[in-house]
């Protein structure tokens, strides 16, 4: 059984993926409830075959224990919608990067309180509460494995730093 379009999908009495897409932006990452699943890049893509619906995820790092409560998420969210033969794929490829995480999805873990991961560009890890580089590293583990935990020398606030992660080629 092949792929089928938005438009044959819609021909067909389905929903497009276009909207099933709208939908996912509701799914969060369980640790970082601010920001979706597309945010993260961890979203990849969604397919109909035949009456069953395909979403395509890739984790952040290999075992990462939010993925069995995303895969659940988005079914629960499907069902609701009125899916009901949703399949949840965890794929090994593409290899997930913090370059996969939108301008949008740093700005929002920003304002959750969190550093976003550093930009090819970017030498310091500024604040996310007053935005200075007079930071800190405290430690390499912050509250999830993907983080560290830092303070600012000046407003004197712990916070999480989310760590880069780009995969080796």
């Amino acid at each position: 059984m092949s792929a089928i379009d938005d438009a044959e999908a819609a021909d067909n009495g389905r929903v497009s993926v276009r909207e099933i897409e709208a939908w996912l932006e509701a799914v969060k990452d369980p640790e970082i409830p601010v920001i979706s699943i597309k945010a993260l890049g961890i979203y990849q893509d969604v397919v109909w075959q035949g009456d069953s619906l395909h979403v395509n995820i890739i984790p952040t790092y290999s075992g990462c224990p939010a993925m069995h409560a995303i895969k659940q998420d988005i079914v629960t969210l499907l069902k609701q919608k009125g899916i009901d033969d949703v399949q949840v794929h965890v794929n090994n490829s593409p290899i997930w990067s913090t370059d996969m995480i939108s301008e949008a999805g740093r700005e929002q873990m920003r304002a959750f309180g969190i550093a976003p991961p550093k930009t090819a560009t970017q030498q310091d890890i500024a604040c996310p509460l007053c935005q200075s580089k007079n930071t800190l590293l405290i430690s390499q583990f912050g509250s999830t494995s993907c983080k560290a935990l830092y303070r600012c020398k000046d407003c004197l606030e712990p916070f999480d730093y989310f760590k880069c992660y780009a995969p080796i080629s």
